[in-house]
């Protein structure tokens, strides 16, 4: 950590459906004297959020405008339809997008998944966000599909869900403002990754063109004394000098 960032606090924003918190508890243990600030951010917003410096980190759901971001891919979610309990679809384990084709489905406007088709029919009405649909599927106005995480996030009692095996995937990933890759930054990076406190961060890297393992080949071996080492193949034995 620099001393320009002693003191500070990391701030990370999440989309809805993520859950940082098994990332935060690492942070907490290794990183004790920088606390770290959550924001919970719809998804639509995140990207600015990060371009503007309102958080140091977030995770976001793929793709994203990647223009002045750093961006790793973390995981694919699996995809799921709500339905209400006694939906004829409750009974099965599992769905295709062509089970849908008979019925209303609604397309949120904060959807993220990427659909080439949309599945089902069109609903009457494009709900603002994924909660609105969700009280539209209680209401037995239609279905909904979406990220495994957000049915579970918008859960009721009277409504489930079952994947869509067929179906687009939504992906999360960790984003940050590349100008703006401070260690704080890179810690959580190694944290996300799953490194361990004596790995290295990755702050210094090689360039794509010769990698650490190439250059290290190039360099003389040395003998204990710091004295390059002669080659032993080939060298003739001496005997013992005569007395």
């Amino acid at each position: 950590m620099t001393d320009g960032e002693t003191g500070r606090v990391f701030r990370l924003a999440y989309v809805p459906g993520v859950t940082p918190a098994k990332w935060v508890n690492v942070w907490t243990e290794r990183v004790p004297d920088v606390p770290i600030s959550l924001l919970a951010v719809p998804a639509a917003e995140v990207v600015e959020l990060l371009r503007d410096g309102g958080a140091d980190a977030g995770f976001v759901r793929l793709p994203v405008d990647r223009d002045g971001l750093s961006v790793i891919p973390l995981y694919v979610e699996t995809t799921v339809v709500v339905v209400p309990k006694d939906h004829a679809m409750a009974a099965a384990e599992e769905v295709a997008v062509a089970d849908l084709a008979d019925d209303d489905v609604f397309h949120p406007l904060d959807d993220t998944i990427e659909w080439t088709a949309r599945p089902g029919r069109p609903a009457f009405t494009r709900p603002a966000t994924t909660a609105d649909a969700v009280e539209l599927v209680a209401a037995e106005s239609g279905l909904l599909v979406v990220p495994q995480s957000l049915a579970r996030l918008h859960h009721r009692r009277d409504l489930t869900y079952r994947p869509v095996g067929d179906a687009p995937q939504s992906q999360v990933g960790l984003a940050w403002r590349t100008d703006a890759t401070t260690d704080l930054v890179e810690d959580f990076i190694g944290v996300v990754r799953g490194r361990t406190v004596n790995s290295t961060r990755g702050r210094v890297t090689a360039s794509p063109a010769e990698k650490p393992a190439q250059r290290q080949e190039r360099k003389p071996a040395r003998s204990g004394s710091g004295r390059k080492a002669v080659p032993t193949t080939g060298r003739k034995k001496r005997g013992n000098r005569p007395r």
